[in-house]
């Protein structure tokens, strides 16, 4: 299959993919592209093509477990519903939930999620639903599942253990949640544990890090010194890490020394976070989001995730990461026309380096997985809230989408 007239990765010249076999054979610009078969090709009309859109932060074990109306959107009251509530499910409400939600992304482009899912339960139900839904779903979508333990690895009892069986059982990394845990010490304890875990199992790690306002949350220094020492780095994500955005600066100069010599991976949850943080603030409010340009700018990985749809934290969410990308370039003061334009990283190389995915992009060789989005560049897309018009894996178009079309009609103007 050729797909004509593409604009690549916001390139202004437009180029053809040849597909064969599920992978991406050729590329090459669109006047230089001898066609044979009408019936083989397909015209994108200078439409944009990115890598599909890979969500690096996902809770599918809690989706569409409370009705929207009864959201209190705070995370202690969030975590405290969780805690009532988790006991309570069966392996066919977590999939049937899960399955929602996946469905919904893959049919904007997401191709790829990293889910977090809590261990804490006696009985490991959640878990045992969402590694079947990945092997279900696999055609679709590749899923990658931390266990994580959402109320701490050492203030929890059996949670050590609930971590090594999840493991076992087929779960692809390792979580941590230090600012929960009861002392700064359990906190340093904690990822020191995961990350010899890490080196131990050959799995990556995923931390839920400094999800909190307090500017003495200091569990970020302590995973990312860790991980330099084991020379982990690039297995390594710290999620969330709000605290950065109440550090002094004085403070943050010295941890980016570590985090840079690390190189562990980022990622920030626009829409979640903004939305959790500030809450014992009166006023001024923090915007609740780490530091993603300084970040970005020091060279440190980051990438931008979805974190909930309809949950006890969040009652809104569809998978929408255009939706994610917009939000996060507003709260992070980074509206400039060349970071509007290549913001589309966050939700795809960037995530993909996340995810420690190989074979990803639209390069010759690759898999033939990409996206066509109703636009000529991502500056267009997130302005105009662009449909994903195809989502393409192994070369076989997976989800379509008819454009939006609007007409105005007025007495006596039109």
């Amino acid at each position: 299959m050729i797909y004509r007239n593409a604009y690549i990765e916001n390139q202004k010249q437009l180029s053809d993919i040849t597909t064969e076999g599920g992978r991406i054979v050729r590329i090459a610009p669109s006047d230089q592209t001898a066609t044979k078969n009408a019936n083989e090709t397909v015209d994108l009309g200078g439409k944009l093509v990115l890598p599909p859109f890979v969500d690096s932060h996902l809770h599918l074990d809690t989706t569409h477990t409370v009705d929207p109306a009864e959201s209190r959107g705070t995370l202690w009251s969030g975590i405290a519903f969780w805690s009532s509530y988790r006991d309570t499910v069966t392996k066919k409400s977590v999939k049937e939930n899960a399955k929602k939600a996946v469905l919904s992304a893959v049919l904007r482009g997401v191709q790829h999620i990293r889910t977090h899912v809590d261990i804490c339960p006696a009985r490991l139900t959640a878990m045992e639903a969402l590694l079947e839904l990945k092997d279900e779903l696999k055609k679709i979508v590749g899923l990658q599942i931390v266990a994580f333990p959402q109320e701490g690895i050492l203030s929890y009892p059996g949670n050590k253990e609930r971590i090594e069986t999840a493991l076992k059982m087929g779960a692809d990394a390792i979580g941590g949640v230090p600012h929960y845990e009861y002392t700064r010490e359990y906190a340093a304890e904690s990822m020191k544990y995961a990350v010899d875990l890490a080196v131990k199992t050959g799995k990556l790690i995923d931390v839920h890090c400094d999800e909190t306002d307090d500017d003495s949350s200091r569990g970020l220094e302590s995973l990312a010194a860790f991980a330099l020492e084991a020379g982990i780095g690039d297995r390594v994500t710290a999620s969330h890490t709000t605290a950065a955005g109440s550090y002094s600066d004085a403070y943050m100069n010295r941890l980016m020394r570590v985090l840079v010599k690390s190189k562990i991976n980022f990622v920030a949850n626009p829409l979640v976070n903004l939305h959790l943080q500030g809450r014992f603030d009166t006023f001024p409010k923090r915007r609740g989001l780490t530091r993603v340009r300084e970040l970005t700018e020091a060279g440190l990985n980051v990438s931008f995730g979805q974190d909930d749809v309809k949950d006890p934290w969040y009652p809104m969410g569809n998978g929408d990461m255009i939706n994610v990308v917009h939000t996060g370039l507003h709260a992070c003061h980074m509206t400039a026309y060349d970071d509007i334009l290549s913001s589309y990283k966050f939700v795809t190389v960037n995530g993909a380096k996340t995810l420690n995915l190989r074979g990803y992009g639209v390069a010759e060789g690759n898999p033939a997985d990409f996206i066509v989005l109703n636009c000529a560049d991502f500056y267009e897309a997130v302005s105009e809230r662009a449909e994903v018009l195809y989502s393409i894996r192994n070369g076989e178009i997976i989800a379509s989408a008819t454009p939006c079309r609007r007409t105005l009609k007025a007495a006596g103007l039109f």
